[in-house]
């Protein structure tokens, strides 16, 4: 089995990805939707996009460029570049699809897709789940899932920072 094939079909432009979601929807199943930088994926990633997963029958994923993740987060990020980044997620067997957005936000990525299910950490309230207004107008639903503790990419940085600093 070509597993490096398999990974690499997942990661999607917008337009495939757009039609892969008609499809899916056309057979009727739930799509997920979930955003991150997802910048050094680490345990904490894992068990939210499964249980992300477990919310539907497909699971999508938008994942900031490099340019969208130094925008938001400083110059000294993205610590790994983004083709990498959604090489990892693409390699989780929950993961169906990934559709990388240059925009601060995943807004018009929903729009177009328009996801069942869109989630978030319980870190945000549905007010402030970018999209969540447009799920909602159209039949669906979001969700927040529970975090990790212990697990952050900042807290991963910083403890790596740390042991440079011995």
């Amino acid at each position: 089995m070509d597993y490096r094939k398999l990974i690499s079909d997942k990661i999607l432009s917008r337009e495939t990805a757009a039609s892969l979601v008609s499809m899916w929807k056309h057979e009727r199943a739930t799509i997920v939707f979930s955003n991150g930088c997802f910048d050094i994926i680490h345990p904490g990633h894992a068990q939210y996009l499964s249980e992300a997963a477990a919310l539907g029958h497909k699971l999508v994923l938008g994942v900031n460029t490099d340019k969208s993740v130094a925008r938001l987060k400083g110059k000294a990020r993205p610590i790994i570049p983004e083709k990498e980044r959604c090489r990892l997620l693409a390699s989780f067997v929950f993961v169906d699809a990934i559709v990388l957005f240059d925009e601060d936000t995943p807004l018009e990525l929903i729009a177009q897709l328009l996801p069942d299910v869109l989630v978030k950490g319980k870190d945000y309230t549905v007010d402030q789940i970018v999209g969540a207004d447009i799920v909602l107008q159209n039949g669906g639903k979001v969700e927040t899932i529970e975090l990790v503790e212990g697990f952050s990419t900042s807290k991963l940085i910083e403890q790596i920072g740390k042991l440079s600093d011995k």
